[in-house]
């Protein structure tokens, strides 16, 4: 099983206390293989403080934006299982939101939610994209090539719009990766994955784009599919943003690393840190302290973890790789 992180980050706002409305479209009551493609002409879908526009054409059976999905192929390959998401499933429950993001897609934020901020949500691949990827289709590529080598990716990127405008801002996350050195660190995502959207701050709504190395002369030849599942919103304006600190303050060795990871901290501050698994689970913390700090990985399982470190300067985040040598 290949895995992916993304930059699991605080989010840092005027108060601690706030409220939190998660979107988990179980609110649609659909039973296992069962989903909602707009052939209603309603134009949307609502749950919790969300609104996901969908655009429906009959003539074709058709749908662009959004669709609200608990089917549970993860075998079929084509564009008539556009509809599955590879996990076979929502995060932990039945429905799971689909977004068909060609050209784009965009959630808006009703409610409460309204001008504020958006902890995060968990994605995966659908199961279209993901076997197109892995094997190739008469459309799409496989991924990496036939050597491996091919540094291809599928990028999924979020931006938010406040007052009108397009913010420069955005979280990058990686539902496929195979441009590392060692083909063995390829990925295509296939678990839910938890990306952290806490930086953009204030919003309207979000906008999500996708992009990847197969390319035609129509565009994009992936499928431009991700699925959604429980995304948070914090339902109050936040007046503050952190600061990324630069990179070269961290710096973690061996990586990857069979038993221990020693993590420099170049600065003269002490920090808090804390090793997450790729689902946001805490599984150590941790003061940091200048110069070298050991981090015992010898009983992790091999895969990816995520390094938090964050002090009263700023904040940094650190992919770190285990295996079992």
């Amino acid at each position: 099983m290949r895995w992916t992180s993304t930059t699991i980050l605080l989010l840092l706002c005027a108060t601690l206390n706030y409220a939190q409305t998660t979107a988990d479209f179980e609110n649609f009551d659909l039973e296992p293989g069962e989903a909602l493609n707009g052939s209603d002409g309603s134009g949307g879908f609502q749950s919790g403080n969300l609104f996901l526009p969908n655009s429906y054409n009959p003539d074709f059976n058709s749908w662009s934006g959004w669709a609200i999905s608990a089917t549970t192929d993860v075998n079929t390959p084509g564009f008539m299982n556009d509809l599955s998401a590879i996990t076979g499933g929502g995060y932990n429950s039945t429905a799971y939101a689909v977004s068909f993001a060609s050209p784009q897609s965009v959630l808006v934020l009703q409610g409460a939610a309204a001008g504020g901020a958006v902890e995060g949500f968990y994605v995966t691949n659908g199961t279209y994209p993901y076997l197109s990827m892995l094997e190739g289709d008469g459309f799409a590529k496989k991924f990496g090539g036939e050597s491996g080598d091919d540094p291809d990716f599928f990028l999924l990127t979020i931006k938010k719009y406040l007052g009108g405008e397009l913010s420069t801002d955005s979280v990058n996350f990686y539902l496929a990766d195979y441009r590392f050195e060692d083909n063995s660190q390829d990925y295509i995502v296939e678990d839910w994955t938890y990306v952290d959207l806490s930086t953009l701050g204030n919003a309207d709504s979000l906008q999500f784009t996708m992009s990847s190395t197969d390319n035609g002369m129509f565009g994009m030849n992936t499928p431009a599919y991700f699925c959604m599942d429980d995304l948070m919103t914090t339902d109050m304006p936040v007046s503050t943003q952190r600061v990324q600190l630069p990179a070269a303050y961290l710096n973690v060795f061996p990586n990857p690393a069979g038993a221990t990871w020693y993590a420099n901290w170049a600065t003269n501050h002490e920090a808090e840190a804390r090793l997450m698994n790729i689902s946001g689970q805490v599984l150590q913390t941790f003061r940091l302290m200048p110069g070298a700090n050991a981090i015992e990985a010898l009983t992790l399982p091999a895969g990816i973890y995520v390094l938090q470190v964050h002090n009263a300067n700023g904040y940094l985040t650190k992919k770190l790789f285990k295996t079992n040598f």
